[in-house]
């Protein structure tokens, strides 16, 4: 275990410019502004234990001996590899010689999955099938990971189950919603509405993209229903809730919630949350008893949810993240 978990070469501070500080700004432009990059990745379908499946996308191809560390991205909710922060951070990745491999989340690579159940912010037994995968396949490899909105929150819960076991070297956490039931309100109020709807919708395809693939999967709602959904938390209610077992919403919210899992982490973990983050609320704001010394808690003014854009001139936005991440996973895993 490395002694200085918190290196004062990686602690870089957000600062927001003069011509971004408005949240939906950033959260916005952080899409459109972020550079197209060309990035060929290897798309492998893995096979979990219960027969479903999942996509992997890997920025090259590894030889089972290679020592390099290898970074594992988890996207946010409805995302992929086409997702802009996951395009950004894979092409910051490589610049620093670093392999990464996407993990989606199933049935978020385009095609439904096989079974009746999907994925959801507490669902950490699909990372950790293909953590033990990783290790068998290339044993010499340091493992660490980043996730990103949901996938974060995933992550967060998932290094605190782990506690001491934990496999990983170090993980990065970007805007956890840590306290679900709340974030499913703030998403449902005033100007976030906007973010809910484009989110819903997406969720709205992909289960009626299912649902129209496996018409006999025991699915608690019919067509009419799905369209029918108006927020995030009705979604949760009627579908996310009971497809995986949980009796509502609130159990689900409860139980999957990343906050409660903070205390018992045990590796070098960097989270960044953004005051202005119009996806959360001050309730996914831990408190310093709240946290385990292993993690560096980053709470920054400004940011948007995953924008984080900054640069002196429009023309030239630069996007923080890309810098961080990889400064801190660099200062953790062995060179």
């Amino acid at each position: 275990m490395q002694a200085d978990l918190r290196p004062a070469n990686t602690t870089q501070h957000f600062y927001a410019p003069w011509w971004l500080r408005n949240a939906h700004l950033q959260t916005i432009f952080a899409k459109y502004l972020s550079p197209k990059h060309k990035l060929v990745t290897e798309a492998e379908i893995f096979t979990l234990r219960d027969g479903d499946h999942l996509q992997l996308n890997w920025s090259e191809k590894l030889a089972k001996t290679e020592q390099r560390p290898l970074v594992i991205l988890l996207h946010g909710l409805a995302g992929d590899i086409n997702s802009h922060y996951i395009q950004g951070l894979m092409a910051a990745l490589k610049q620093q010689g670093l392999p990464c491999v996407l993990m989606h989340f199933r049935g978020c690579n385009g095609q439904p999955n096989k079974l009746a159940r999907a994925y959801h912010s507490g669902d950490t037994a699909d990372l950790a099938e293909v953590i033990g995968m990783l290790q068998q396949r290339f044993p010499k490899m340091p493992l660490s990971a980043v996730g990103f909105s949901l996938g974060a929150n995933v992550l967060v819960k998932y290094c605190g189950e782990q506690a001491e076991q934990n496999p990983l070297r170090a993980a990065v956490a970007v805007c956890p919603p840590l306290s679900l039931a709340a974030c499913a309100k703030r998403i449902n109020q005033g100007s976030s509405k906007i973010y809910q709807s484009y989110l819903l919708k997406r969720l709205k395809a992909a289960t009626l993209q299912k649902l129209a693939s496996h018409p006999k999967f025991p699915l608690p709602l019919t067509p009419e229903q799905i369209q029918g959904m108006r927020s995030i938390e009705e979604f949760d209610e009627h579908y996310t809730a009971p497809i995986h077992g949980f009796f509502n919403a609130k159990e689900y919210y409860q139980r999957a919630s990343g906050m409660a899992f903070l205390k018992q982490i045990h590796i070098p973990t960097l989270i960044i949350h953004a005051k202005d983050d119009p996806f959360l609320t001050d309730a996914v704001i831990p408190q310093a008893n709240e946290l385990s010394p292993f993690i560096d808690y980053q709470l920054c003014q400004n940011g948007g949810h995953v924008g984080f854009v900054n640069g002196r001139h429009p023309l030239k936005p630069q996007f923080w993240l890309n810098t961080r991440i990889p400064a801190f996973l660099l200062s953790h895993l062995p060179q």
